[in-house]
């Protein structure tokens, strides 16, 4: 196997500021100097000075023209902002429109919570690349912040992980992450340093064939599987193949994370805060930042809470009630996040006036002459429909139960933590319409409850149970 020195044919363009211009230089492509070169030891930059490696590498399609609305141009340029960036992981094209409204300059994909959600799988290779493909285009397109995609481990070798990329690509990412491990969500196996190596150089030959300028993220799960050491190693071989950002997967103190940043201080780096689970330190933004990282990610937030909000409606459902209102939005503000007024405005723009019909009203002679003889012909065989007048009871009904159709139903839940969760009045005739409030009740001969209790005034108790999920369910008889 050829040396790590082969693989620096491609080195990264630099930004450097000199001394005496308040303009960046950029060093013209064949008079580069490598990373190895300009820095052979660890160096530290303060947070104003430190500058992105390939931030500046220009959009342009196969012609060579610029693209300023690429998404990469927009996530290069939100690199270049001052402070640490915080990108949720979101996981379907719902997710990513609530973490646009939320404020985020951009978010990223997870390949564990899309297998969860799309297909209900473990994330151990199992959902392919195709679907990958459809959801991340299906996100991309729901949003006009750029999107980070997780490309895993490429699907395979070197040439897999070339047509990922340009998947990637087409689907309308602005990055995509590469990793070093044998299978996507396998174990925490990595292929030897010059596989990985080859891989992030596959993707930046991917990214110059498609005359794309997409942000190759390359990351590294060699902490935990190999060494510290070995990491940094792969991370330097990493930038030296043309990667844009670097990232070391399950770094377990500040001290190995602030060591991480230290390896070409000039790279952005992502730091991947898994919320549970996880080894690396949890750090607020501040702190990360303070440590050197641009790019920090969180994977689990947005699917993690989805699950727990679900599992809690559906034991609410099933324990006869429906979730509290303070629990979720209100269906306008559902709509407010689909976008249904925007919708609703846009499609005025395409609203065909009255006066517009008149005009085909010649054109439709025939068709109206049609539908008049079909109505004609429908009045004939109308069948004839009897009516039935309804007998009058009176007052003195041997039926008791027609005496409480003027009375009142009220229904109480009281939670299992002691506070009232619905107190509701129904007319008391309305018996379907108690099970569809409280389905607890379906099993109950309410009817039967009533008839005995006619006469009775006022307040009358008629039902006080516990549910399935421990509430205090009381329906009384006004």
């Amino acid at each position: 196997m050829a040396s790590l020195s082969s693989y620096t044919s491609f080195p990264p363009r630099v930004l450097l500021l000199h001394r005496q211009q308040s303009k960046p230089i950029l060093f013209p492509p064949d008079s580069t100097p490598s990373i190895r070169q300009l820095y052979t030891k660890p160096i530290s930059f303060s947070r104003r000075s430190r500058v992105a490696i390939n931030a500046t590498a220009a959009a342009s399609d196969s012609s060579g023209n610029s693209n300023p609305s690429s998404p990469a141009k927009k996530l290069r340029e939100i690199m270049q902002s001052p402070g640490v960036l915080q990108g949720p992981c979101c996981f379907d094209a719902l997710s990513a429109k609530l973490v646009e409204r939320a404020g985020f300059p951009y978010c990223l994909t997870t390949r564990f919570a899309i297998s969860a959600a799309r297909v209900g799988l473990p994330d151990k290779g199992l959902i392919s690349y195709g679907e990958m493909i459809d959801q991340g285009q299906q996100i991309t397109q729901a949003v006009s912040i750029p999107v980070i995609g997780d490309g895993g481990n490429g699907f395979g070798n070197a040439m897999n992980v070339k047509r990922t990329v340009k998947g990637y690509i087409r689907a309308g990412f602005a990055g995509i992450i590469i990793n070093d491990q044998v299978s996507s969500g396998g174990e925490r196996g990595v292929v030897s340093r010059e596989e990985a190596v080859m891989r992030v150089k596959a993707a930046v030959d991917a990214r110059r064939e498609c005359g794309s300028d997409i942000v190759i993220v390359a990351q590294t799960d060699s902490r935990e599987a190999v060494s510290l050491e070995e990491s940094f190693s792969r991370a330097r071989a990493f930038t030296d193949a043309g990667a844009d950002v670097l990232s070391v997967d399950s770094l377990v103190s500040r001290e190995e994370m602030k060591s991480f940043c230290n390896v070409y201080p000039l790279v952005p780096k992502l730091a991947n805060m898994l919320e549970t689970g996880g080894k690396i330190p949890m750090l607020n933004p501040l702190e990360i930042e303070e440590i050197g990282y641009k790019l920090v990610a969180y994977p689990l937030s947005l699917i993690g809470v989805s699950i727990q909000a679900m599992q809690d409606a559906l034991l609410a459902i099933k324990g006869g009630r429906i979730p509290p209102p303070g629990s979720m939005p209100s269906l306008e503000e559902i709509e407010g996040i689909l976008g249904y007024d925007t919708y609703r405005e846009e499609e005025k723009r395409y609203a065909i006036s009255s006066s517009s019909n008149r005009g085909s009203s010649s054109s439709s002679v025939y068709g109206n002459q049609r539908v008049a003889q079909d109505e004609s012909k429908q009045r004939v065989e109308d069948p004839v429909v009897e009516v039935m007048v309804p007998e009058v009871v009176s007052n003195e009904s041997r039926n008791p139960f027609s005496r409480i159709w003027s009375r009142s139903l009220r229904i109480k839940i009281i939670g299992r933590d002691g506070f009232e969760k619905l107190d509701v009045r129904i007319p008391a005739g309305f018996l379907e319409g108690v099970t569809n409030i409280v389905p607890a009740l379906g099993g109950v001969n309410l009817k039967q409850l009533m008839d005995d209790a006619a006469d009775e005034v006022g307040g009358k108790l008629l039902l006080d149970f516990k549910d399935t999920a421990g509430d205090k369910i009381q329906v009384f008889l006004e």
